[in-house]
């Protein structure tokens, strides 16, 4: 099992089970804490679960949060329900920026994916942004890129489009993630579809083109593999973008 996955899935057990048990043991000193320390050191608690998981454990973390925040320090006590107003506006706050500190976390989590990822990765992306610069036709770059990515994601092949989106072929987001229809693709499970993926192209916002991306049946792409994909399909829109200007 992948090292990023096994890492998430004990991040989202540590989500069920961490906040009960700071909850527990901050419960000798119900009657003397104040209810919003309570709810910081909770919301620490939440941060450092998303910061070693992914979105899902944050969420989870901020919810068991504010549940055993209600259950053991708001009156009546070992009850799921709330009496008094401030005690309310806390647990509404805890979840609130429980659930906001946990995105923030896990995208950090996800940026930083870039950042430890292997030499060979960085020298694409490095050497990429060097030919965006140098390059006088944007088309150099689109070549470049496209047999990058075929080595990148182990593709059988890879072509680029320019300005269209016909159909509705399953899409790599620019988390790493793959969205078929309306439902994610479980890639490091699954690989990726066998069947072309789309790989969109944005410099400045604007919609330029996207990458088909002819799988190799039976590959599973890593993650940071996919994150330097989407980097590298970035700096072809830049390229393409300043090109128009």
């Amino acid at each position: 099992m992948p090292r990023y996955l096994n890492r998430d899935r004990i991040a989202v057990v540590a989500a069920l089970v961490i906040p009960p048990a700071i909850a527990m043991v901050l419960l000798p000193f119900r009657t003397s804490l104040p209810n919003t320390s309570v709810a910081l050191v909770l919301v620490v608690t939440v941060v450092a679960v998303a910061a070693n998981g992914n979105r899902l454990a944050g969420a989870l973390a901020a919810i068991s949060a504010a549940v055993w925040f209600d259950f053991f320090f708001t009156q009546p006590y070992e009850r799921f329900a709330i009496t008094k107003s401030a005690d309310i506006q806390t647990a509404i706050l805890l979840l609130v920026v429980g659930l906001a500190v946990s995105q923030l976390a896990a995208r950090a989590r996800r940026l930083e994916v870039i950042t430890i990822t292997d030499a060979g990765y960085l020298a694409q992306i490095h050497d990429t942004a060097e030919l965006a610069q140098s390059a006088n036709a944007p088309d150099t770059v689109v070549d470049h890129v496209t047999v990058q990515l075929t080595k990148l994601l182990h593709l059988r092949g890879c072509r680029f489009e320019y300005g269209t989106l016909i159909g509705h072929p399953p899409r790599l987001e620019q988390d790493g993630t793959v969205v078929w229809g309306r439902k994610h693709w479980d890639v490091d499970r699954l690989g990726l579809p066998d069947e072309e993926v789309e790989l969109r192209t944005f410099g400045n916002g604007r919609f330029y083109g996207r990458f088909m991306l002819d799988p190799t049946p039976g590959t599973i792409p890593p993650l940071q593999a996919r994150l330097v994909a989407v980097t590298l399909a970035d700096q072809v829109g830049a390229a393409l973008d300043t090109a128009s200007m």
